[in-house]
This record gives structure tokens, sequence and C-alpha cells, in this order.
């Protein structure tokens, strides 16, 4: 495997940071995870540009320009001769003192990008659906850390996990500082009642895939809603499903105990599957 290490190419065990770099000791970076199919990179500006709102919001210099990423993502992918693959892309402020103080680091930030393959959940899954649970752990107030950035600061996501994980499922829902459903731990939620499409409006990350599904329904003339959504709203769906970049999407037939519609995935949730797998394949940056 090879890994791209500030503009070098290195072998996996030779790919190392310092222990004195700002990401590793206080979570100070920003990530985007992006996947690859049939040689083409899936919303791959989309991506980049997401990674410089969060850096910018960071105040992260990343010393390339977009152009630049984009190229080294690709030839990362190119020389892992890879044809389908999930894309880590990770940047850290770099190295400083051990001190919080941003002003100490060197200004010389880390830019890792790393492709391998990925599986999130289990292919059963995905025919059958999940089921899921709501956790304690709210997902973090705008103020505090906006949801909207991708930062390598995921503490707030793991907690909910680990009680996901302590209750026995794979994936959780996570309410926002007010009680609405804002998203999972790692995914964005959809629900459909009366075959209109709605998903959470605030609380949650922009993501890229729950982007694309709002794009696909709208051109399929499906009704789309972003509001604010209630538990209750998701427990009397017609049909639930989850979007991430790594989980594409996964039908849910079970939130806290309640049956979601049939039981079953839905005739929709089956019909945006199968639009989003036909794109991802037709669609992207080729390499």
């Amino acid at each position: 495997m090879k890994i791209y290490l500030n503009g070098k190419f290195v072998e996996k065990k030779d790919a190392k940071v310092s222990v004195f770099d700002h990401g590793f000791l206080y979570g100070d970076g920003a990530f985007e995870g992006i996947r690859a199919y049939n040689r083409l990179v899936f919303k791959l500006e989309e991506h980049v540009e997401r990674l410089y709102e969060t850096s910018h919001t960071l105040m992260i210099d990343l010393k390339m320009t977009r152009k630049e990423m984009m190229k080294a993502i690709v030839d990362t992918l190119k020389a892992n001769n890879l044809t389908d693959a999930y894309i880590r892309v990770v940047v850290s402020r770099g190295e400083g003192d051990l001190g919080l103080d941003p002003r100490k680091c060197f200004g010389n930030p880390n830019v890792i990008i790393i492709a391998d393959k990925i599986t999130l959940y289990p292919k059963e899954l995905y025919n059958r659906g999940m089921e899921i649970i709501t956790v304690p752990t709210v997902r973090n107030n705008p103020e505090a850390i906006n949801p909207q950035l991708k930062s390598l600061n995921y503490l707030n996501n793991i907690l909910a996990k680990i009680e996901a994980n302590n209750s026995g499922f794979s994936e959780a829902i996570m309410l926002d500082h007010q009680g609405y459903v804002a998203e999972c731990t790692g995914d964005n939620i959809f629900i459909i009642k009366n075959k209109v499409l709605s998903t959470p409006s605030q609380g949650r990350l922009k993501g890229i895939t729950r982007e694309t599904v709002l794009e696909l329904a709208k051109k399929n003339k499906i009704e789309t809603k972003e509001c604010l959504m209630t538990r209750h709203e998701v427990y009397i769906s017609d049909e639930c499903f989850l979007t991430g970049t790594a989980a594409e999407i996964i039908p849910v037939v079970k939130v806290d105990g309640r049956i979601i519609g049939s039981g079953k995935p839905g005739p929709m949730t089956t019909k945006l599957i199968e639009m989003f797998h036909k794109v991802t394949r037709t669609d992207g940056t080729k390499y």
C-alpha cells in the first residue's frame, strides 16, 4: 500500500507523523471520506470543497490548491492500482509544542491520503434492513462545535457509537440540543411518509451522499422536505434509511423497538438505492 504523505508516496509502515502533531494531541484537523467506483471518483469536487471549508473555519492553510488536492487523490488511486476504493484524506495542523495554542505550531500542516477498501455494515443488513436505537449522547451544539465541520475531533460521534455498541446495535440516532433528530453516529437519516422524502434540516453534517439522494429524488419527481424531525415522526414513517459515503444507502426497519412500515426495506428506498448505484458507476472524475 502506498500512502500519500506531504507530497510523497511512502509505504504503509513509513507513513508517520510527529507525536507533537496537533491532530494527534488535540484532534486539530479535518478529514474526508471519498469513494471511487469503476475508476470514477464520485463527487470529488464536492468532497474537496467540504474539506477546504472545514480547514478554512479551523484556519488551517493547506498550502495546496483544490486542483492540486484533487490530483493528489487521483494519483494515490493510481499508485495503488485500485478500481474501486475508499479514500481517506486527513489534514492536521501539524507539529507544534505540547500547548493548546495553534500559533505555536510551525505552519506546516500534514496532508495524508489513504486509498483502501471499506465495509461498514454486513451485506445482509442491506438486504433485510437494520435495527437502530436512539442514544443519550446528543449531537454537538452548533455554537460549540458545528456538526457541519468534518473535523478530526469525532469524540461526540464515538461516544454515541459506544452507547449503540453496548446496547447491541451497529448504529444509533443522535438528537440535537433541542431534542430533534439530527443524524446518526456516522450517517445522515431519511424517512418516507405518504411518498414524501424527509430529512433533518439542522444539527447534522451536510453529507455528500445525502445531497445526492435529494438530487436523485427531485430528478425523479419525488417530493422532498428538509425539516425539523422528531422521533415520533421516525417511528410512524413508512420507510427509513441512512446515507453516508462509506455506508452508501442502507435501509432501517426498526427504531427503538418500533417496526418501520412493513418491517422490510420499502419500495422507494429500494428504488433510490438502484438509482444511487447507477449514478456512482457512470458519473465521476475518471482516473
